[in-house]
């Protein structure tokens, strides 16, 4: 739970919510999807008592080891050109790294790569900035498709997209596909299609009681789960979670058959209206690969992506302050080994689904 007090909950929840760097994982019903994590919001305020800065920072204990890391998804929300503020936000998590015995703090600030005023000053402060990633290597994609919608009409986005993305469209409900916006009783549904989804593109997927307690936390004011039906049946289904003036298209699940009546064209298309509805500024497709090699396999999703003609984003990178280098280095090797492992036991058992021995 936060340390937040509630009284002033709804004064965050307002700063996160308008301010141009706010973020979704950075609200409290976020801190509350992660509750397998201990959350501290940290704010910094103007001689009025305004926010003007602000970090909710999300920590996690370390098995075997009597450490915690401290992570901060897309923080922090300020002027990220106001090193006064950063330098107070920084010293607030510096204590929290005492109380906590944390070896580092983790970010993935909402900063394009071309802001060297930001990454001078953060360097500045002595964080470390890793943007070496080119694929999903990192916590949270680092390469992003966004579109801005603001003040526009559906007629203006659709003249937007590629003239493909408009004839799919137009296919998905010319072949009968309708999209229905679901309830948390469609999760298991959902899910399903989510398995399939991950065993073909080979992706590790989420229990559906975590969409089930996103779905509690974040439903249905933020949250909407859509889902399209062809024939009676669901063939597809995604995620999107809106905040502020932002949306963003979280997952996204397919079935292996009736793919050629494009229902995630069409999913897309009634995300963006629902964002458009909410008078948001844009639309974020989320991750993508920024290696654009048509031999990568996951060029198909910066393709299906780039077709709406969104702008291509590359932000700044995970950034690392280190509170202690030897445990830091150690986590570091062993995460990597780790995730290899996990992605070779995927792969094998994908392969060789019946769990027998190769």
């Amino acid at each position: 739970m936060s340390s937040i007090p509630d009284q002033n909950v709804d004064k965050y929840t307002e700063f996160v919510m308008t301010h141009p760097k706010g973020h979704f994982m950075q609200s409290p019903e976020w801190a509350k999807v992660k509750s397998n994590w201990k959350n501290e919001i940290i704010t910094v305020e103007d001689e009025n008592g305004n926010i003007k800065g602000s970090m909710s920072v999300l920590i996690r204990k370390l098995p075997l080891l009597n450490y915690t890391m401290m992570y901060s998804p897309r923080g922090p929300v300020c002027d990220v050109h106001d090193e006064d503020t950063l330098q107070r936000l920084l010293d607030k998590t510096k204590l929290l790294a005492k109380k906590y015995r944390s070896y580092v703090l983790k970010i993935d600030p909402d900063v394009e790569i071309e802001d060297r005023e930001f990454g001078q000053i953060m360097s500045k402060l002595g964080f470390k900035i890793a943007n070496a990633s080119k694929n999903f290597e990192g916590i949270q994609p680092r390469f992003v498709f966004r579109l801005n919608i603001k003040d526009k009409s559906e007629e203006e986005l659709l003249q937007i997209f590629h003239q493909k993305v408009r004839y799919n469209i137009r296919l998905a409900i010319k072949k009968g596909v309708t999209v229905k916006i679901g309830s948390r009783k469609d999760i298991p549904d959902f899910h399903r299609v989510m398995v399939e989804t991950g065993l073909r593109d080979k992706f590790v997927v989420r229990s559906a009681q975590y969409f089930e307690k996103m779905y509690d936390c974040l439903g249905p004011e933020h949250l909407r789960l859509y889902l399209a039906y062809y024939e009676d049946k669901i063939i597809a289904g995604t995620i999107a979670v809106l905040y502020g003036n932002k949306c963003w298209y979280l997952y996204g699940a397919s079935s292996n058959k009736y793919r050629n009546v494009m229902p995630n064209y069409l999913l897309q298309w009634e995300m963006i209206r629902w964002a458009l509805e909410k008078h948001c500024d844009l639309y974020d497709f989320r991750g993508v690969s920024g290696d654009l090699d048509e031999k990568n396999p996951l060029y198909g999703l910066y393709k299906f992506k780039k077709g709406f003609n969104g702008k291509f984003t590359e932000f700044i990178g995970e950034m690392d302050y280190i509170f202690n280098p030897f445990i830091h280095f150690a986590v570091e090797k062993g995460e990597k080994i780790f995730r290899e492992a996990r992605r070779k036991l995927f792969t094998l058992k994908r392969n060789n689904p019946s769990g027998q021995e190769a």
